[in-house]
């Protein structure tokens, strides 16, 4: 790249947020005085952070964070107009305090309502999403109306998003605000073409810890791992022996007697509430070309879970309650033994951040070990997530809340 194209990327459009975004193909696009995924480094002091990122201040007071596919992303300011995408990203900005910066999101409606359900049990943390933009679908002229200091999304993915092209990433990278996120450490799926070769998966702690450095919320962010590495802990002590866990399910109401599963234990951030509690996954040995499976319920009886796990069904659109009547009303499916056993239990989200995963963890451990870590209270359609008695929760509510609303 030339000195006047560096140039002109980093007086384009806006003074709070300039620099480096993805290259499509391999290498840094915008370079306005940092360096790249080559080994070169920006003038100035590079830190890491707790979670292995690494973070870079320049001479003149801006900052640079690191992360694939972007490659190093050079900031001016703190954004103040934040694009989220998924409700994982949304989590992250919510966790670094920045929930009053969002513009935009997935489908607010839907995914702001689980998340307010979990934000409900922590004082001061809250979410509103009734003003967002729904980024779903948006063309181009949506993002440069929207203006946003940073898109918390990964290039690569929004490349292949039908309303948007290569051509455009590059251009509002360049022109609105950088991209900054990593879609394909969910489960380890190969990125498009044009990014193969160099793309790094990352842990969600991992993501979340840069996605707080944009933001300058380290110590946000230090204290919500703490949490969970305690919380890891007490899972990690408490579990019983593997053959005594039980055979579970984690699935999504389908049509016609079906219903969706996915692999509990596979890498990925989208398992990182089920992966540390190393259930039998009942469709363990099965590979699938993606990362989900249509199956009927005799395929279900077949693997006979011992527990079902029912994604979505925390938000507007499912109930629990009507996916527990199919199944006990179908002669197949209520044979099915936990059905059988009514161990059939609400669950939140796949795309999940820092803040929600606290809680879908300490959930999914009572629903699958409620002699090890508490009986689950099931979860009421429309109401928050359930209020658990002070000596019976597996994180400290108050020190999540601290972290998050502290100045």
């Amino acid at each position: 790249m030339s000195e006047d194209d560096a140039t002109k990327r980093v007086t384009t459009r806006r003074s709070a947020i300039k620099g480096g975004t993805a290259l499509l193909g391999g290498g840094l696009l915008a370079g306005c005085s940092g360096g790249g995924r080559d080994g070169s480094t920006m003038t100035g002091e590079t830190t890491s952070d707790a979670m292995g990122g690494e973070t870079t201040s320049t001479e003149g007071g801006s900052y640079a964070v690191t992360m694939s596919p972007m490659g190093k992303v050079l900031f001016d300011d703190v954004p103040e107009r934040v694009y989220a995408g998924q409700p994982n990203t949304v989590d992250m900005a919510v966790a670094a305090g920045k929930a009053d910066a969002l513009d935009a999101m997935y489908y607010p409606e839907y995914n702001g309502t689980v998340l307010d359900h979990f934000y409900a049990r922590l004082d001061g943390v809250s979410l509103d999403w009734s003003e967002l933009e729904n980024a779903w679908g948006m063309g181009p002229e949506g993002f440069y109306e929207l203006d946003s200091d940073v898109h918390l999304t990964d290039p690569a993915y929004a490349s292949t998003l039908q309303t948007l092209d290569a051509d455009d990433v590059t251009n509002i990278g360049d022109d609105v605000g950088p991209w900054f996120g990593n879609y394909y450490s969910g489960a380890h799926t190969a990125p498009p073409a044009a990014y193969e070769g160099d793309y790094e998966y990352y842990g969600l702690w991992e993501i979340a810890a840069r996605v707080a450095e944009v933001f300058r919320a380290g110590a946000r962010h230090d204290a919500l791992a703490e949490e969970h590495a305690a919380l890891r802990t007490t899972i990690e002590e408490g579990l019983p022996p593997a053959d005594e866990r039980p055979s579970a399910a984690l699935v999504f109401p389908g049509q016609d007697g079906t219903l969706w599963a996915y692999h509990l234990n596979a890498p990925g951030f989208l398992c990182a509430h089920t992966r540390p509690l190393g259930a039998t996954d009942a469709f363990g040995d099965d590979e699938w070309s993606g990362t989900t499976k249509q199956v009927d319920y005799e395929t279900m009886l077949d693997r006979d879970p011992d527990v079902l796990l029912v994604l979505f069904t925390m938000a507007s659109s499912y109930r629990i309650a009507d996916v527990r009547a199919e199944l006990e009303d179908d002669p197949v499916a209520s044979e099915i033994s936990a059905v059988q056993n009514d161990r059939v239990y609400a669950q939140g989200v796949r795309y999940q951040g820092p803040i929600v995963s606290l809680f879908q963890t300490e959930m999914t451990a009572k629903q699958l070990y409620p002699d090890a870590f508490g009986t689950w209270p099931r979860y009421v359609d429309g109401e928050d997530y359930p209020e658990i008695p002070a000596d019976e929760r597996l994180f400290d509510r108050g020190h999540v809340a601290n972290a998050v609303t502290s100045e």
